[in-house]
């Protein structure tokens, strides 16, 4: 009966140049080889069965890896965003500082460009990342009062946009790239279709969903009567809290 495996040629000995040493096995279908099964390379074979209980919890500790990274590149974005928040709350505190200045005096002339060319001076832009400041004003049509006069109300919206530091940029592309080219090499390892492999990716997806992918949801409950009279109208909160970790299964295809 034909045999569905592919044998190679034995593996050389660079040394003195015989080849007299065991052939790698390897099957394109369904196997439980062990010894002398080769992957990647011709010298990835194993010899001895140690070797090959090596091999799996190396295999399962690249898994583990593979999710590790991917929560570190989720964590160093949210710290990213966190800094932007932090940098953003600074802006707006002066914004609102240079405001009331505008109302205790009415004669010095604030605009847009002073008020950036301030929070310049106040350290509040960072030099390591890049903040464009957009303000726009516009006018809101009140209700009628006493002496029937219509009153007129002017609100004034600032957007900030932030970009990450060309540092920050590269440290993401790092982790990214090192994430892509350990899930290429997962997935190579599992087109061997050894049975053994296959269980030990299994089995390190499990534990490094466990160990690096640890589910948490942050709610924000106000405090005071009358917000407490809204929450329990309106509920906790309008927003949907964005579970973490419940997306991407796989990382190797993109």
């Amino acid at each position: 009966m034909a045999q569905h495996g592919t044998t190679l040629l034995p593996r050389m000995d660079m040394g003195d140049g015989n080849m007299d040493g065991p052939a790698c096995k390897i099957s394109m279908l369904w196997n439980w080889y062990t010894i002398d099964a080769c992957f990647l390379h011709q010298s990835w074979q194993i010899t001895t069965r140690g070797a090959f209980a090596a091999t799996c919890i190396g295999i399962m500790l690249m898994v583990v890896m593979l999710e590790f990274l991917r929560r570190l590149a989720k964590e160093y974005d949210e710290w990213i965003v966190r800094d932007f928040r932090r940098r953003s709350a600074l802006i707006s505190e002066q914004q609102r500082r240079l405001q009331r200045q505008r109302q205790t005096s009415p004669s010095s002339s604030c605009g847009t460009a002073d008020a950036a060319a301030n929070m310049k001076t106040a350290g509040l832009l960072a030099t390591t990342t890049s903040v464009h400041v957009t303000t726009t004003t516009g006018k809101r049509r009140g209700g009628y009062h006493m002496g029937s006069s219509k009153t007129t109300t002017t609100t004034t919206t600032t957007t900030l946009k932030f970009r990450a530091s060309p540092l920050q940029q590269l440290i993401r592309a790092l982790i990214h790239a090192v994430m892509f080219g350990l899930g290429y090499l997962i997935m190579l390892l599992a087109m061997y279709y050894n049975g053994y492999v296959l269980i030990s990716i299994w089995i390190g997806a499990l534990l490094g969903k466990f160990l690096c992918d640890w589910l948490t949801v942050k709610f924000e409950i106000p405090g005071g009567d009358e917000e407490e009279e809204g929450m329990m109208s309106d509920g906790f909160t309008d927003e949907v809290p964005r579970l973490q970790g419940v997306e991407d299964a796989t990382v190797c295809c993109g």
